[in-house]
């Protein structure tokens, strides 16, 4: 862990975890990630917490952090169930250096994430920096839905103005980033249409692969950060 600089945004940190029950409530899956990622940060920062909260970052009120939802390898299918398995992780990460060292030290010595009704016991916890990237070409594939929206109504990769306004968020992240935005936006494929709840209110998106022009250093943020909106509830986390 020493040899790994943090302000490398390519830096992601995944943290296995054994859940104490065998599915999760719908409700469970998305609906707690932002109290765990402020839960996180208040533990060994409060201000910063209490700042990206309630003020966003860089003067917007986007916040610069990605999360999962919590996913489990050779979970038992089952129709209408979020399933669990012993084999669990969920992934945090930020491309702004301040946060990610916070996450980092507040997941460091972590023997247990509450994550809505379920107890996730830690079993491991490391970081993960992907391949160096190079300007030009690239595709991306998210792991979670992407939720987009246009005028207050969610999108999905086949309707109308999804890659405008997919486009419009990356241009906004890569604005707060200070780096140059990608262009050439194309939807490779998309997953089916995905309906979660968090806080009450419906979230509507679709797992997408894409395909962009962009700069290498906002390719590597944008993997600590995620793809479209509600990133710190779990969505559009990159593969």
């Amino acid at each position: 862990m020493e040899a790994v600089r943090l302000e490398d945004a390519r830096v992601r940190i995944r943290v296995d975890v054994v859940p104490d029950m065998k599915s999760l409530r719908w409700e469970d899956v998305h609906g707690p990630a932002r109290a765990v990622v402020y839960g996180l940060l208040e533990s060994k920062d409060e201000a910063l917490a209490r700042s990206l909260h309630d003020e966003g970052w860089a003067g917007q009120l986007l916040k610069p952090v990605g999360v999962t939802s919590p996913m489990f390898l050779g979970a038992a299918p089952k129709k209408g169930v979020y399933t669990t398995s012993s084999d669990g992780s969920v992934w945090f990460g930020s491309p702004v250096p301040e946060i990610a060292s916070v996450l980092v030290a507040a997941l460091a010595g972590r023997e247990e994430i509450r994550w809505g009704q379920a107890r996730l016991r830690v079993r491991g916890f490391a970081l993960d920096v992907g391949p160096q990237a190079s300007d030009g070409l690239v595709e991306m594939e998210t792991v979670t839905p992407v939720v987009v929206k246009h005028r207050d109504r969610a999108l999905l990769p086949w309707d109308e103005h999804y890659v405008e306004r997919l486009e419009h968020n990356l241009a906004h992240k890569a604005d707060i980033l200070g780096l140059p935005a990608p262009s050439g936006l194309r939807v490779l494929d998309a997953g089916p249409r995905r309906r979660f709840t968090v806080s009450g209110a419906p979230r509507c998106g679709a797992r997408v692969r894409v395909a962009m022009e962009a700069d290498a250093r906002f390719v590597e943020a944008i993997r600590s950060w995620g793809l479209g909106l509600d990133t710190i509830q779990g969505f559009g986390w990159i593969r």
